[in-house]
């Protein structure tokens, strides 16, 4: 059997293979899918990738599975591991944070200001996979991005750079990085004016760098033996996807709640009448990454926020036991009825910490209302992607709950009511993202096909 296009998702416990056929032919189907436990900790990822496409055969029927080309995500190896250091923290460092995380990176540490011996230390202790380094306006501050340059350079690390500050500096940190044998990738100013965000750029080479230095990760070292196509972080094409859908349909929000980590993708550029009182830009493409909100790793985390009685009481069964057998898929009903709690206070707590909020401050001449953080009143839907919102039996009503969390009028985000339920039904969002990036229009088109309304109507 001969399939056009295999997407692999390399995970840091499982890889997955999705399989498409009909590109470019106007006619894009997804086929099916495999999964295998990913080896990247054992030395070589394409054992991995050769036991999840040799699944996705049996699964199939098929003799023997032929493939034109592959693509990958990856979140194996630690993920894309960052840190990022500019001038204020509100401004510049903030900026670059949302270039990090909406290329798909997990954001290790931030620095604001110059580089002290300790921030540097803690730098090299995060072992980052690739550096960020902005600070100034163009035609502005200057000394810090160069003071940091040269901070850098000297520590012995070897991390590739992106410098994304100062125009009138580039010339000066390429030189420091070239003489200390470090690449160095030059793009434009995430924060070029006050109260100008510019990470489209920086979001772009980030996934350039990654897919060059990927190769180098512990165990990632021949994934080009087997992928010819594009690597990217797998949230990052997560967010090509939304973005892709956006183009589409109009403004949204995408939830991913995993064993480690709850993701939030919003795609919208607000209201003028929040743009009015914003207190700082934000990106119209935003992604937060929650660490401490997981259904697995984190699970412990979320009893204790939500507490063991008021679950007990709720759930009508023993929490502590429940916990102590506790396993990533349930297998028993209670196991289900806890991780489904778990799925909505880990989704509802992750909204509210993306969403911003209105505040009241007084003057001399009164109380006046401000907005902090990104604005999401004009989001028209809620899409659900990842194994939990995609495959639980109460999605639904967890969706729901979570598109309605603004019953008290305070968060930048719709009324209860108001959005609109999605589901990534064949959970192929972040494989359509890096597809996208050499065919759009089968992108879409597939994404189109996977994603069912609340009332499993398929977008048309």
């Amino acid at each position: 059997m001969f399939i056009d296009i295999l997407v692999a998702e390399i995970g840091s416990t499982t890889t997955l293979v999705n399989a498409f056929c009909g590109i470019g032919t106007g006619k894009p189907r997804f086929i099916a899918q495999g999964q295998a436990p990913t080896s990247v900790l054992d030395g070589d990822v394409r054992v991995g990738l050769a036991a999840a496409i040799e699944d996705m055969r049996v699964r199939l029927g098929a003799d023997k599975l032929e493939y034109g080309e592959m693509f990958a995500t990856s979140s194996a190896a630690g993920g894309l591991r960052m840190c990022v250091h500019g001038l204020i923290y509100d401004m510049t460092v903030k900026a670059a944070q949302a270039a990090a995380l909406g290329a798909g990176a997990i954001v290790r540490m931030a620095t604001a200001g110059k580089l002290s011996k300790y921030d540097l230390d803690d730098v090299k202790a995060e072992k980052p996979n690739l550096i960020l380094l902005a600070g100034g306006t163009d035609y502005g501050e200057r000394e810090t991005a160069l003071w940091n340059a040269e901070a850098i350079a000297q520590s012995g690390m070897k991390a590739p750079v992106i410098y994304a500050g100062n125009v009138q500096n580039r010339r000066a940190v390429e030189e420091i990085f070239a003489n200390a044998g470090i690449p160095c990738y030059i793009t434009e100013n995430v924060y070029p004016k006050l109260d100008v965000l510019n990470i489209e750029p920086a979001r772009r080479i980030i996934h350039e760098v990654f897919e060059k230095h990927i190769v180098n990760a512990p165990g990632m070292e021949h994934i080009r033996d087997m992928v010819a196509g594009s690597i990217m972080p797998t949230p990052g094409a997560v967010m090509e996807a939304a973005q892709l859908l956006y183009g589409d349909i109009g403004d949204l929000i995408v939830v991913d709640i995993g064993g480690a980590t709850t993701d939030v993708h919003s795609v919208t550029e607000g209201s003028d009448e929040i743009s009015a009182i914003l207190t700082s830009p934000e990106p119209m493409a935003k992604r937060t990454v929650e660490g401490d909100l997981g259904m697995y790793i984190n699970a412990h985390n979320l009893v204790d926020m939500i507490g063991r009685e008021k679950l007990d009481k709720e759930l009508g069964i023993d929490v502590d036991k429940c916990m102590s057998e506790y396993e990533p898929i349930p297998r028993s009903e209670e196991q289900l009825k806890l991780t489904q709690r778990l799925c909505l206070e880990a989704g509802i707590t992750a909204i509210k910490r993306h969403s911003g909020t209105l505040r009241y401050i007084y003057t001399p001449s009164g109380r006046q209302t401000i907005a902090e953080g990104k604005d999401l009143t004009k989001l028209k839907y809620i899409v659900a992607t990842g194994g939990a919102l995609t495959r639980l039996p109460e999605r639904r009503r967890i969706m729901r709950a979570m598109a309605d969390c603004n019953s008290q009028r305070m968060m930048l985000y719709p009324k209860p009511d108001a959005l609109e339920l999605m589901f990534d039904n064949d959970y192929i969002m972040a494989s359509l993202g890096v597809l996208s990036k050499r065919y759009p229009e089968d992108a879409l088109a597939l994404l189109k096909q996977s994603i069912v309304r609340e009332q499993a109507e398929t977008i048309r």
